[in-house]
């Protein structure tokens, strides 16, 4: 082993203070301090492939394993903890089971967003403030389910439902409540009083369609009634009495 400068001290206690060591062709020491102290001045341990700190137990078998190398950093042990600069709160950890992070808030600034293979488990999805919430499927279905329940509000704005084909509201046990001062339907079909049977080779016949009036209760319940030249909703108006 040959030293380049010596300018060390070893005290009595063990601890050793340096400002500037190096070694040459060193491959392994027979000992070493069990705890190194550098006042007013960083410690810096520098190689010019990697730098690899090992902890061992009593059997000398490895424990843990910190290696700085030139095109990453690798950290082997049970549990990877960071932790607060107080070192009361634990920011990050992860073992073979979870990955944990503690901080308030978790921000990803790439373009592309985050990728997850799997489910992923919150009970808070949250945009930045003054900014839009977007949760998109480019390919495939994105599905809202709850067993309790999905609520989708929007306190002082709009909520819009779009598709290309069919919007279908469905409620196997309870009701479909729609509650405005103003319920509009647009773009309603009007029938016409044409013969269907006008212009029709003679001898043709067709099948009497069943038509029906919308009827509305008290409540808003709406039903259906069947159409004749009036109106019969009141007549069937004993639908009412039950809903």
């Amino acid at each position: 082993m040959k030293k380049k400068k010596k300018i060390c001290q070893t005290q009595r206690n063990g601890r050793k203070r340096n400002k500037n060591l190096q070694f040459m062709k060193l491959k392994r020491a027979q000992s070493a301090w069990r705890r190194v102290e550098v006042k007013d001045s960083p410690l810096i341990l520098q190689s010019d492939r990697n730098v690899t700190v090992n902890a061992r137990n009593d059997q000398g078998q490895l424990t843990g394993q910190l290696t700085v190398g030139s095109e990453m950093v690798e950290a082997q042990c049970q549990r990877f903890e960071v932790k607060s600069a107080d070192g009361e709160r634990v920011l990050f950890s992860a073992d073979e089971e979870e990955i944990s992070i503690g901080t308030e808030k978790l921000k990803v600034t790439g373009d592309e967003g985050v990728v997850f293979s799997h489910s992923v488990e919150t009970s808070h999805v949250r945009a930045e403030p003054f900014q839009d919430l977007k949760l998109e499927s480019p390919t495939r279905t994105l599905t809202l389910e709850a067993p309790r329940g999905v609520e989708v509000s929007a306190g002082v704005g709009d909520f819009t439902a779009s598709c290309r084909k069919d919007l279908l509201l469905q409620s196997s046990d309870g009701e479909i409540f729609l509650d405005a001062n103003t319920i509009k339907l647009g773009n309603i079909p009007l029938g016409s009083a044409i013969d269907p049977l006008e212009g029709a080779p003679p001898g043709t016949t067709y099948t009497k369609q069943t038509v029906y009036e919308l009827c509305a209760c008290a409540n808003g319940k709406l039903y259906l009634s069947p159409a004749e030249e009036g109106s019969t909703c009141q007549t069937t108006s004993n639908f009412c009495l039950w809903s």
